[in-house]
């Protein structure tokens, strides 16, 4: 069986990545490929968005945001 691959790939402009061990837990998070900075919850997430002039409408958007290693909601090590 072939597969057709999709002309369209996504590339959202924030990454944020799997949980990082710490006092309290953190995520760092990157925007157009570059690391921004850390972030300890959703709000970090959207202030941190928003200070690069990028609003976020739907949090599960792939377009916008690709959350690695968890949701939005995963903010403790595994």
């Amino acid at each position: 069986m072939t597969e057709i691959a999709s002309p369209y790939i996504s590339h959202p402009r924030i990454m944020v990545l799997g949980v990082q061990p710490g006092s309290p837990p953190f995520r760092i998070m990157e925007i157009d490929g570059v690391v921004v900075g850390a972030a300890r919850a959703v709000t970090d997430v959207l202030e941190t968005a928003a200070a690069f002039g990028i609003t976020v409408h739907d949090l599960d958007d792939p377009d916008v945001v690709r959350w690695v290693g968890g949701d939005k909601f995963t903010w403790k090590p595994r």
